[in-house]
């Protein structure tokens, strides 16, 4: 058997991605999304769930939005079930790179919830950009469901997920303002805030949210 240029080039790239220095996979990250080859896939895939290095990660991610979406699209919606939270993460950054919306039903209720952060973070945002028309305001009361949660880097995360879905996302906002935990009705009315006034801070609008709580006044009155 003839071993072609092209065989020896997609040999270089799937060892590269396995070499210990995040320089070479980084390389041979770029090789795989500048010349796509269906023999990457699975490779690329495979490195997204362990890969310790941000950029490197990143690389990944665009070679594999370089590849056909019939190819890629159900290996990430597998993985978007993996047990390895990095491979969750992953791959529901990918999709939504990739943004084509039949990838939807892999966005359940329990990703959008799930107990680790990055992994919610990565489902929310995919969730706001492949959510199907008329399906806004039910994810947006899934989203309202994890105000309050984590610091100020979560909490961002969510408001900015929540202010992209627009004004299809208010009743779910106006509820919340009106549970008993202090914590997610603080973050609601900052959200409120920041969708009403959009060059608003979150962290002047978390601050005046947190006052408006204390002082015991309703969601109507810090509207």
């Amino acid at each position: 058997m003839t071993i072609t240029r092209q065989d020896t080039d997609a040999i270089r790239v799937l060892q590269g991605l396995e070499d210990g220095r995040s320089s070479v996979r980084l390389r041979a990250a770029l090789a795989g999304g500048t010349t796509p080859d269906p023999r990457f896939i699975d490779k690329l895939i495979e490195r997204c769930a362990i890969e310790p290095e941000f950029f490197v990660r990143d690389m990944l991610t665009w070679a594999l939005t370089r590849h056909p979406v019939s190819m890629t699209l159900p290996k990430l919606v597998r993985e978007a079930r993996s047990e390895r939270a990095q491979a969750r993460s992953q791959a529901l950054h990918t999709l939504s790179k990739i943004g084509d919306r039949q990838a939807w039903p892999a966005i359940t209720r329990a990703l959008l919830s799930d107990a680790d952060d990055e992994v919610a973070r990565s489902a929310w945002r995919a969730a706001v950009i492949l959510v199907p028309e008329g399906e806004e305001s039910a994810l947006a009361a899934v989203l309202a469901t994890q105000l309050g949660r984590g610091g100020r880097e979560m909490q961002l995360s969510l408001s900015r997920a929540l202010v992209a879905l627009g004004e299809l996302m208010v009743p779910a906002l106006l509820a919340a303002t009106t549970v008993p935990d202090p914590r997610m009705r603080a973050h609601a009315l900052a959200t409120q805030r920041l969708l009403r006034e959009p060059d608003t801070g979150f962290e002047s609008a978390i601050e005046e949210a947190k006052r408006v709580v204390a002082l015991g006044r309703s969601g109507q009155e810090g509207r």
